[in-house]
């Protein structure tokens, strides 16, 4: 191999690694097709509630005496079945439960069809495995029934007890029926109605709402999509269903370029996680952190009579508390321009997740975080 073709083989290679860097180097925008980006307003799931009995129950239901709807609605489905209790009767029934039963009803749903239903105790029940639910209406907002749920529970969990002792696996007083309710009536949706269509964002961006209607126009003309706000695009459509059907399946494949999102912090407060994206940046800082430790200790003391002096044992306690504080040191954070920066320069303050969170606020309130803190 001579000079000339080692030169050129040297070039061909440059040329790839290049070209390979720029292939993978990160864009402030991404694709994304539009049905990731945005509902139709009106095409949504709508929440369906119920109640109802649990019967079959291996002894684990609800204590009738503690809970007097379960033996009041006991009474009310027999009386419908041509059963009549007997006034005063104390019924002590341990297979049944009062249960809650929850459903999404999602749209386009036709009656006939099934739908997964939960179910969830709202007595003193041990356990609802095993149980059976009796035929429950499942009505909406507007109280009317639009499905009705019954079957045999699933409930993923385990529990034993015995001498005092219990161990419980999972969670026994809710369980699961996999298409436990069957679609009685369907909600109308606002697909076929008008000559215009409404998209909803799941964020509010200017920039993606200009984008969006940007698109549309240029795959089916002008004045096709129209940006309301940061939010909402209306888009026009016409003819009949099959039409609109056709329509929306080729727009909500349209890709849209996403610009990098606002920089924001998440901050967990019950759990201590704490979720940052790629955006958020950190200013240079100075943060001198310690730790406050406290401990007290208990210690009984038990102070015996003489013999014969007709005295009693007297118990006390003799309490310590220490109080420790670490000192903090002072530590400069530089500037970071990547969200690896700012995750290297939190960990070197040696910080618990508690502990970051108020470093953050602070941190915000000192202007040093340009990102946007959330805590739920």
């Amino acid at each position: 191999m001579d000079l000339h073709e080692k030169l050129l083989r040297a070039a061909l290679v440059l040329a790839f690694v290049l070209a390979s860097a720029i292939v993978g180097w990160p864009r402030d925008a991404q694709a994304a097709r539009l049905k990731e980006l945005a509902t139709v307003q009106g095409v949504r799931s709508n929440q369906l509630i119920g109640y109802g009995l649990v019967v079959g129950l291996d002894g684990t239901g609800d204590q009738t005496t503690q809970t007097p709807f379960t033996a009041q609605s006991l009474n009310a489905m027999l009386q419908q079945l041509g059963i009549t209790v007997p006034a005063g009767a104390n019924m002590q029934l341990r297979n049944v439960a009062a249960v809650m039963v929850t459903a999404s009803l999602p749209a386009f749903a036709q009656p006939g069809q099934q739908i997964d239903v939960v179910v969830s105790s709202m007595g003193n029940a041990k356990s609802l495995r095993g149980g059976t639910l009796i035929a429950t209406p499942l009505r909406g907002a507007d109280g009317q029934v639009y499905a009705l749920a019954q079957g045999n529970l699933m409930v993923g969990g385990a529990g034993a007890s015995a001498g005092g002792s219990k161990v419980t696996i999972n969670h026994l007083s809710a369980g699961r029926i996999p298409e436990g309710a069957t679609v009685e009536r369907s909600v109308a949706t606002p697909l076929a109605q008008g000559d215009s269509l409404q998209l909803n964002l799941a964020s509010d961006d200017f920039g993606t709402a200009r984008e969006v209607a940007r698109v549309i126009n240029a795959k089916f003309g002008p004045e096709t999509a129209q940006a309301l706000n940061g939010r909402a695009v209306r888009v026009k459509v016409g003819g009949n269903a099959d039409a609109r059907v056709n329509f929306m399946a080729e727009i909500e494949n349209l890709p849209i370029d996403v610009a990098m999102p606002a920089a924001r912090v998440v901050v967990n407060a019950r759990t201590g996680s704490i979720v940052m994206n790629q955006a958020v940046t950190l200013g240079p800082c100075a943060v001198a952190h310690g730790n406050l430790q406290v401990t007290i200790n208990s210690t009984p003391v038990i102070s015996q009579p003489a013999p014969f002096s007709k005295g009693e044992t007297v118990v006390t306690e003799k309490t310590d508390i220490k109080i420790e504080q670490t000192p903090g040191s002072l530590i400069n954070l530089p500037a970071g321009t990547k969200l690896t920066d700012v995750v290297k320069a939190l960990n070197t303050l040696g910080a618990t997740p508690g502990d970051l969170m108020a470093i953050l606020q602070a941190m915000k309130a000192a202007g040093a975080l340009q990102a946007e803190l959330e805590i739920i």
